[in-house]
């Protein structure tokens, strides 16, 4: 999949953002909803964990369809971040305390304890991502000389994809 490199890549452009839009099919497959989920981890090694009640939508529709899509972005300094893989639904109390802290117990009225809760898994198996280091100034530059010349594209920064194919 992913060297550790690329995967060092991704948290940092990610890390920083913290709430993703996590995209899922409803229940009948026919259209697709999307949510903000908040990043719980401290470093990213292919997963991506979240906080959940186990009686929210998004579960009822990944137990029919485990692909889904995440999304990050900061216009601000221009990166974007698409990342697709497998949803699954764990209750494992090890994890739901290695994460745990004071902006998630905001939301659970028992703590760790609250049998509503538990983690979100998304394992990444591909993605993309765009990261404009260059200014506005520079960017627009570019693309007016990318009209110019015709044949050109504009350079406007980093844009990779990568994931199984």
């Amino acid at each position: 999949m992913s060297s550790p490199e690329h995967k060092e890549l991704i948290w940092n452009l990610i890390k920083d953002v913290k709430v993703g839009m996590l995209v899922t099919k409803d229940e009948e497959g026919e259209s697709m909803h999307a949510r903000p989920m908040q990043l719980v981890q401290d470093a990213y090694d292919g997963t991506l964990y979240f906080y959940t009640s186990k009686n929210a939508a998004k579960i009822f529709e990944i137990r029919e369809d485990r692909d889904v899509c995440l999304t990050f972005s900061e216009p601000k300094d221009q990166i974007y971040v698409s990342l697709s893989g497998n949803a699954q639904l764990s209750e494992d109390k090890a994890l739901i305390d290695r994460y745990w802290n004071s902006y998630i117990a905001s939301w659970f009225e028992d703590g760790k304890e609250d049998d509503d809760l538990a983690i979100l898994k998304v394992k990444i198996n591909k993605g993309e991502h765009w990261n404009a280091k260059k200014n506005k100034m520079i960017q627009l530059f570019e693309i007016a000389k990318a009209q110019l010349m015709e044949s050109e594209t504009p350079n406007l920064g980093e844009n990779e994809k990568f994931g199984v194919k």
